[in-house]
């Protein structure tokens, strides 16, 4: 693995704490830099560790198992440089200065979602004004950006009205705290390390050659794009597992701990307990394999068609679905003691929900397998 055994438990330490004081990690970030994470995704040609995708969500896993929070903010910096990567890769050079910003160990972050938004990625409500230079204006709310006080760049998109119709400009920005404008409301139920507040861009500035792409609104192959969604999919999927996978240790350790008074034995002896951290494991366990699979095959530029899109959102889905299931069955297993807040098992319920809130939702997932399968609604 690259991230050292000593290094996870350093912050795995450090965990209760940054959560319990809604605060950025700001430890762990410089041990991670330090460990040269920046810039494992980045190609060795550029001067990067050139780990592959699945290799980096390995370390997703095991980096969510020791602080979940962490994880998910660190998250979004690797989504951008594996977009940038995918972008070099199909021939938009535009994504070199990313790699190279990476490798210099600049925290990159993620400002994409917006208020009420559904379209996510497919659409802005923010609006995007070319200047006489050729760069552009961002103007409009964001929500949920990790490390944005942290960051010292950010990917951001806006919709430009054209006479041929709307475009989404993908920009890629200096943090400026004078037009991107932080709203400090992250007082949220969990991953409360990641800091992920809302945002306003005021006339927040791109340069012509921070223009990632210019492309219609909708689900396109776009390399920044298809870029950012591969990448996000993905690496979340394996971020929430870590989720499950940390629910299924504690629980074999708790029951062993826990005992019966009715059948004087510990309740790694009952068989209805030993049944729901089973159950938790069998479930959790099958999402692993589904990560590897879409990693490995977004890396050799597999083509899936039109049901790529729908996998990547299934793997995101199965993960927070199986962890949320491994979570549930290791607190019923274990019992009242996990329900204190000095029970690791009450942070990761927590944590574990957040998942539900960021894309694909399953009501997005499953209309786009419908869609695909059976056609779209007339």
């Amino acid at each position: 693995m690259f991230l050292s055994k000593e290094v996870l438990m350093e912050i795995h330490q450090r965990a209760p704490e940054y959560d319990k004081s809604n605060e950025f990690p700001t430890k762990d970030f410089q041990l991670l830099k330090d460990s040269g994470y920046y810039k494992a995704l980045v190609p060795k040609e550029y001067g990067g560790f050139g780990l592959s995708l699945k290799e980096v969500a390995k370390e997703q896993t095991q980096l969510a198992m020791a602080a979940p929070a962490t994880a998910l903010a660190i998250n979004m910096h690797h989504v951008i440089v594996g977009m940038a990567k995918h972008m070099v890769k199909h021939g938009n050079l535009a994504g070199v200065q990313i790699l190279n910003d990476a490798v210099k160990g600049e925290l990159l972050a993620f400002g994409i979602s917006e208020p009420a938004n559904d379209r996510v990625l497919f659409g802005s409500i923010a609006s995007a004004t070319k200047t006489t230079a050729g760069g552009y204006l961002f103007n409009g709310p964001k929500v949920f950006i990790s490390m944005i006080k942290q960051c010292t760049r950010l990917i951001t998109y806006a919709q430009e009205e054209t006479d041929e119709g709307p475009l989404s400009i993908f920009g890629y920005l200096e943090n400026n705290p004078n037009t991107i404008i932080v709203d400090d409301n992250w007082d949220a139920l969990g991953m409360r390390a990641t800091q992920s507040n809302s945002v306003l861009l005021k006339d927040a500035y791109a340069p012509k050659t921070g223009i990632l792409t210019k492309v219609k609104p909708g689900p396109s192959f776009d390399p920044v794009i298809f870029g950012i969604f591969a990448n996000f999919e993905i690496l979340l999927a394996a971020t929430y597992h870590g989720i499950g996978k940390r629910a299924v240790e504690l629980g074999i350790k708790e029951i062993k701990n826990r005992k019966s008074v009715v059948n004087a034995a510990n309740y790694d002896q009952d068989k209805d307990i030993r049944w729901r951290i089973a159950d938790a494991a069998i479930k959790n366990d099958a999402v692993a394999a589904q990560i590897e699979y879409l990693a490995d095959k977004f890396d050799e530029g597999y083509d899936f068609g039109n049901l790529w899109m729908p996998k990547l959102s299934a793997v995101k889905n199965n993960a927070v679905e199986a962890s949320k299931h491994a979570v549930d069955q290791a607190i019923r297993a274990i019992g009242g003691r996990s329900y204190y807040n000095a029970n690791e098992l009450s942070r990761l319920l927590r944590d574990v929900y957040a998942g539900l809130f960021q894309p694909s939702d399953q009501e997005s997932l499953h209309n786009a397998w419908a869609t695909v399968l059976i056609g779209p609604l007339t």
